[in-house]
């Protein structure tokens, strides 16, 4: 075919090794018409002499390939018998991306178009069938595009070098302008280029032109290969991020171009001033450090590896990569809310900020767990975090005093993986407890919450929507913290309305958040619901969901933290909160603590977040015992541990004030009592020495002592039973009257 590039890899049939292009196919004659593109071994020239040094000196950079297009005419049986024994091979050629771009430059554009109406005859195939075969030779067509186009030999003959080399289409005469030295190709200066500096005249070269009309010699030299090389040696040693460009230079200018040094009048070796001419520019180092550098290697020189990768790279990928359904990655993560929060048991006390736990499925992005604490974080809290996704809406509903609805059906169970941070999570106990509940735990990269973002996300959502609808909130889309607006006195919540706050804040994220671009087609042809309940939903309805039963005392004693309780006459004490269940009235407990074995000590798991209930086990039967908080506790059912820690911290702090005070009123109370029995023996005695005469007995003296202080009652009912109720018809008859007054009233009004 013509057109077709063939490499011929031994001498054969008059022709030499080496790339060949095949130009004519004569079936009628069976010959055909090649040129040789480039042979294996390039000809040798010998030329005698040494070559002078202005030869040297005008040798181009980029010297012109040299012109091929010599026809050589060969049998076609004998070009096929070389095909069928793999001595001539078949090659294609790909020309640069450059040649297939659209010519933007009017100037480019017109060369092209010139270059195509010049050698039309040549890409004609007839036209170029007939030359060759007819007149033995291309001799006709250059001459015909010499005359009509008033171009030399040479330019057509080059330019039919170039379709030989590039192939016999239009797209090969596009003008490689990319490689004849134009803007922003390098000219620099060397010690044996006695060149000029290239670019423009300096301000005082032109202003001389015009004066002395003369151009004169520029102060500041070119750019030179020496110090081009000096700058890239000393950058390189500058460590990433590179400081500000004026920073840049400075320490460049210091480190490679101050190298001559003086002795001061204190004999000390201090570096040389610098002089005109003798280092480069602001501008000349800017430019040798930005000219051959992409924009993104820029970028990265300004910042550190980590911030790039986590908030300037490109996207690779989605984060729902990986995770093949749901329940089969959770991630987890925890963050300080943007809130303060005020204690339940005295909303005066502002308890500050609380730790947010949020816990998401990577496939459909819906949030299956979350949790609210004052402590933190640490692995206690983070499986609490994981207890509150697994464990039934019926019992959080009792631990929180709120209706905690499911929006995810089937409900979440324990995931497959884990996918956590570097933080409490990659401890001892964390893997313990991934073995125990056979859950692997996946670890990103240090400093890369990008590799998580589904959950970091969540965050951002959560924080959006409480600063529109919580009362001290802080803005967090503000990116410095300081400027972050917060008023703690604005508070209004508690921890355990919070956990509701944002129990109904996932709940309508899960069921209306859009995840249309999630769906395919044939999610769409099934009525997928775009939201993550509905991906959530259609994945384990298609079977690639992930889910595995568990019983909630495994749950409960793997984690839920574990502390000793006290059985006592009084009950079962935990935390001064005294718990009962019916197994203890069964069992005895209380009357075992009572009357044998006084108290003894068992081990109980406890919800951080609610005080109303804690589990121990049952050694003489199956599972767990749950203890509820009993009436005659000290403690609401609505506080959470931290709280009760708190008040009972608060109680310890106005101890030393209480005893203070108590001694003092018993002291005050003791003064007074002496001074009332010292003026009791100062009236008795001044009482006997008055006396004369005969005393009453104890009796009489009573009788007496009845008597006189009847006389002085004022205001008391003292006499029989009808007294009494007579004036027990008189109130009842007030109240009737009154009653009536206000029944008239109404009636009036």
């Amino acid at each position: 075919m013509p057109n077709q590039l063939y490499r011929l890899t031994t001498d054969a049939h008059g022709l030499s090794a080496g790339t060949y292009r095949i130009v004519v196919d004569d079936t009628i004659a069976e010959s055909i018409y090649c040129v040789l593109i480039k042979p294996d071994t390039p000809p040798v020239k010998v030329r005698g002499g040494r070559p002078k040094l202005e030869v040297l000196k005008r040798t181009k950079r980029f010297p012109k390939p040299p012109l091929v297009g010599s026809l050589h005419k060969v049998g076609r049986q004998d070009l096929l018998d070389l095909i069928e024994s793999y001595e001539l091979i078949s090659l294609s050629l790909d020309l640069p991306g450059l040649y297939y771009t659209k010519i933007d430059q009017p100037s480019a554009a017109n060369a092209f178009d010139r270059r195509c109406r010049i050698m039309e005859s040549f890409l004609d195939n007839e036209k170029l069938k007939e030359s060759v075969l007819i007149h033995g030779g291309l001799a006709g067509l250059v001459q015909e595009a010499v005359q009509k186009h008033k171009v030399s030999r040479s330019h057509v003959y080059r330019l039919w070098s170039v379709l030989c080399i590039c192939g016999l289409t239009q797209t090969s005469l596009r003008a490689r302008w990319d490689k004849c030295g134009a803007r922003g190709k390098r000219r620099d200066l060397s010690a044996t280029n006695t060149r000029k500096k290239a670019g423009r005249k300096t301000f005082s070269q032109r202003l001389s032109k015009l004066i002395f009309g003369c151009w004169g010699e520029p102060v500041q030299p070119g750019m030179s290969t020496v110090w081009r090389a000096s700058i890239t040696y000393a950058d390189k040693r500058i460590a990433v991020p590179k400081p500000p460009m004026p920073e840049r230079y400075k320490r460049i200018i210091a480190s490679n171009f101050t190298t001559a040094m003086r002795i001061d009048e204190n004999d000390n070796i201090v570096p040389a001033e610098l002089k005109k001419g003798q280092y480069p520019n602001y501008q000349q180092v800017k430019r040798v450090l930005t000219e051959d550098v992409e924009e993104i290697e820029r970028i990265r020189e300004k910042t550190s590896k980590g911030h790039f990768e986590r908030s300037l790279r490109g996207f690779v990928g989605c984060s729902w990569e990986g995770a093949e359904g749901p329940g089969l990655i959770y991630a987890i993560d925890s963050t300080i809310g943007d809130v303060y929060l005020r204690s339940s048991i005295d909303p005066t006390w502002i308890i500050g900020r609380p730790i947010v736990y949020v816990i998401v499925d990577v496939f459909s992005t819906a949030v299956v767990g979350f949790y609210v604490c004052l402590t933190g974080p640490s692995w206690d809290t983070a499986q609490v975090s994981i207890f509150n996704t697994v464990a039934s809406s019926e019992l959080m509903s009792d631990l929180w005093g709120y209706d905690m609805r499911q929006s995810l059906f089937p409900a979440p169970t324990l995931p497959a993986r884990l996918l956590c941070d570097r933080g409490e999570y990659l401890s001892k106990r964390a893997k313990a407890t991934g073995m125990d509940l056979r859950t692997t735990l996946s670890y990103t990269a240090p400093f890369r919450p990008d590799l998580k973002g589904v959950v970091e996300v969540m965050h951002r959502i959560m924080k959006n929507v409480q600063y529109h609808f919580i009362p001290g909130a802080m803005d967090a889309r503000r990116k410095e913290y300081d400027l972050r607006r917060s008023n703690p006195a604005a508070a209004t919540m508690s921890v355990r309305q919070y956990m509701q706050f944002l129990h109904e804040c996932f709940y309508v994220y899960n069921l209306t958040a859009d995840r249309s671009k999630r769906l395919d087609a044939h999610m769409i042809a099934q009525g997928v619901y775009p939201s993550p309940a509905g991906i959530w939903h259609w994945g384990h309805a298609m079977g690639i969901g992930f889910s595995r039963a568990q019983s909630q005392a495994e749950l409960i004693t793997q984690l839920l933290p574990e502390a000793n309780a006290r059985v006592t006459r009084h009950g079962v004490m935990f935390r001064t909160n005294r718990y009962s269940a019916p197994i203890v009235e069964t069992e005895r407990w209380t009357t075992r603590a009572r009357s044998v074995r006084n108290s003894w000590e068992i081990p109980a798991q406890y919800y951080p977040g609610s005080v109303s209930r804690i589990w121990t086990p049952y050694e003489r039967g199956n599972g767990l015992i749950d203890l509820t908080l009993s009436d005659h506790s000290r403690a609401d059912p609505s506080l959470t541990h931290d709280e009760v820690a708190d008040a009972y911290a608060f109680q310890k702090l106005k101890a030393a004030d209480i005893a203070h005070q108590r001694v003092e009123e018993a002291v005050l109370g003791y003064y007074r009592m002496e001074r009332i029995r010292e003026q009791a023996l100062e009236e008795t005695r001044a009482a006997r020495q008055r006396a004369k005469g005969l005393t009453p007995t104890i009796r009489e003296a009573r009788a007496l002592e009845n008597e006189f202080s009847g006389q002085l009652m004022v205001g008391e009912v003292r006499g029989s039973v009808k007294t009494r109720s007579e004036s027990t018809s008189n109130h009842d008859a007030m109240m009737s009257d009154l009653y009536a007054a206000m029944d008239v009233e109404a009636a009036n009004a």
